[in-house]
């Protein structure tokens, strides 16, 4: 993955478009955004607004949502 850039530094032109590349690549491969935001330096809400731009088809939250199940 790409070498981590300075958190809050903007993200322009061919640069940008190289990293959404880089995340929606490693996002299909199974990563999780955590996990993507942590190997780029970058925070969360980041990395889910590249994806989202780059019309990347995000994964729903795993686990319980709701509570147990009445029996």
């Amino acid at each position: 993955m790409t070498e981590t850039v300075k958190k809050g530094s903007r993200l322009t032109g061919v640069e940008r478009e190289t990293l959404a590349a880089e995340l929606s690549r490693g996002y299909a491969e199974g990563k999780s955004i955590r996990a993507l935001a942590e190997e780029t330096g970058r925070s969360y809400g980041f990395v889910h607004r590249i994806l989202s731009e780059s019309e990347v088809s995000l994964r729903s939250r795993g686990g319980a949502t709701r509570g147990r199940a009445r029996p």
